[in-house]
């Protein structure tokens, strides 16, 4: 074997066990990383369960006038009828 190649071998098996560990550190960061995003995805859709029931729920929404977009639009629609 070429003595250049044999020193290169060498070289990069020794570095081996690093590069394994470095790749098994990323892989676990992002493991983790991916956890926590997704138990807060998990919180944040309870939360907004709880504010559509809630919504939903409350006399006020229910009884409050139509946005002005919306009066509007259905001013304009009565208007094309007559």
């Amino acid at each position: 074997m070429d003595p250049i190649l044999a020193e290169i071998y060498s070289t990069v098996l020794e570095a081996a066990p690093f590069v394994i560990a470095a790749y098994a550190l990323i892989w676990l960061v992002l493991l983790i990383y991916v956890a926590i995003v997704l138990s807060r995805l998990k919180a944040t859709e309870k939360r907004m369960t709880l504010l559509e029931d809630l919504l939903a729920a409350s006399p006020v929404v229910a009884a409050s006038p139509a946005p002005a977009s919306e009066a509007r639009s259905s001013a304009a629609a009565d208007d094309a009828r007559e």
